[in-house]
């Protein structure tokens, strides 16, 4: 459909490319104009850290904060506890309450970044759903909510028919996945006065079911937006690198690669990245985009320096752009590159092999993978090629840092400990 919008965040979402479906555009778009939204994302704490996979929702929040309305991160200490099935093959496994906790504490610093948190009207406030769901009784919760709930229509939406279609089991637990979600915005609703919950495409089924179980409840209008999956133009999922997740916290990928993510950016996805993934103008997105030949390579490094800037500081970026044109311009290594520190234990006697090296080093995911870049020609030693993957390392060849390339873009230091 062809909406035109007269709130500034639908705007926004719409001509930024964030946009795949909203439950209600003409009332989510009254609401908006008529004072501050709040509205909600969950995030449930599976890891230590979150990735460049939640970074679009992360920046509908911004938006959402800097048109004037109030976001909210909702941590899922209690939904992880479920685990949530959607698109999944296999149940998710199921961690401690300590565990839960520590990955909430490692996927708060990376908020604050983003948004401002605070008392004022427009502030982001951050949650946990253990609050509510913690303490509930399950007798009542089912005679309460569960009530509402139809087992044919939840059978029917896509996340559970493609799981039930492919024959994998889905636990009773997975199942009662989409009640406690809908049961979320219940409360935030109840509590918070929260009108709008975002999400991924993926989510619409959870979505629909909170906006329903709200109205059948408390007899609230609330609104569902989601985005599109978001996949590069090669058909790849956005978020992983040849060496794994792209984690957002600093301890677990150095900004240095964080930069180097988007510098590796294809041509065709550079302004479409810019409009997501920075706050600058999408005008100046599109002239960027619109760069021929070579000259594409500048938008690909507004884009990783604008990325950067916003979750590792503008300092961090500039290190990382100076660092990549020492290795790459003058072929130098660099302060900033991804380090594996060897001890002289290590490396005793016949030293350590290269092939081991290479995957210690996160520039190959396996033996068998570090063998066959070493065979391709796609690995170097120093910017010389290496040809022999029975090469041992020893603590002499240490005597000085060692540089490691796969492929032209991506690079690590090797040296012995101090």
């Amino acid at each position: 459909m062809t909406y035109h919008p007269k709130s500034d965040f639908i705007a926004v979402m719409m001509e930024r490319g964030f946009l795949a479906d909203c439950t209600d555009y003409q009332g989510l778009d009254d609401a908006l104009i008529a004072g501050v939204v709040p509205g909600y994302i969950g995030y449930d704490a599976t890891a230590k850290s979150l990735h460049v996979g939640h970074l679009m929702n992360i920046m509908m929040l911004r938006w959402l904060q800097k048109t004037g309305h109030k976001p909210i991160t909702l941590m899922g200490g209690g939904t992880t506890k479920v685990g949530d099935p959607s698109f999944r093959a296999d149940e998710r496994p199921l961690l401690t309450a300590e565990a839960i906790d520590a990955n909430i504490d490692g996927m708060n610093k990376v908020f604050a970044r983003y948004l401002s948190y605070g008392d004022g009207a427009s502030d982001a406030i951050m949650l946990n759903n253990a609050e509510w769901l913690d303490g509930l009784n399950y007798l009542e919760f089912l005679r309460d909510i569960g009530r509402h709930f139809s087992v044919n229509r939840m059978l029917s939406f896509e996340s559970v028919k493609s799981r039930l279609d492919r024959e994998q089991s889905l636990s009773f637990l997975e199942f009662n996945y989409m009640i406690l979600q809908a049961y979320d915005f219940l409360e935030l609703n109840r509590r918070y006065g929260c009108l709008l919950q975002m999400g991924g495409s993926d989510q619409w089924g959870n979505i629909v079911n909170g906006i329903d179980l709200t109205r059948r409840v408390l007899d609230n209008e609330i609104y569902g937006l989601t985005t599109p999956l978001l996949t590069t133009s090669d058909g790849r999922k956005m978020g992983k690198s040849a060496s794994g997740a792209v984690w957002l916290n600093s301890e677990m990928l150095s900004p240095y690669e964080f930069w180097q993510f988007w510098r590796n950016t294809t041509d065709a996805d550079v302004g479409r990245f810019l409009k997501i993934f920075t706050d600058l103008p999408v005008e100046e997105c599109d002239r960027l985009a619109a760069l021929a030949g070579s000259e594409i390579n500048e938008g690909k490094i507004i884009l990783a320096n604008e990325a950067t800037a916003l979750l590792h500081g503008s300092e961090a970026a500039a290190t990382a752009e100076s660092t990549a044109r020492e290795v790459f311009e003058k072929g130098g290594v660099g302060d900033d590159l991804p380090t594996l520190v060897l001890t002289a234990d290590e490396v005793a006697g016949d030293g350590m092999s290269i092939v081991q090296i290479l995957v210690r080093s996160g520039l190959a995911k396996s033996g068998k993978e570090a063998k066959r870049l070493i065979a391709e020609n796609g690995a170097r030693l120093d910017d010389a090629p290496l040809t022999d993957a029975g090469l041992m390392i020893d603590a002499g060849a240490l005597a000085s840092p060692i540089k490691l390339s796969a492929g032209k873009k991506r690079h690590a230091l090797v040296q012995l400990t101090p």
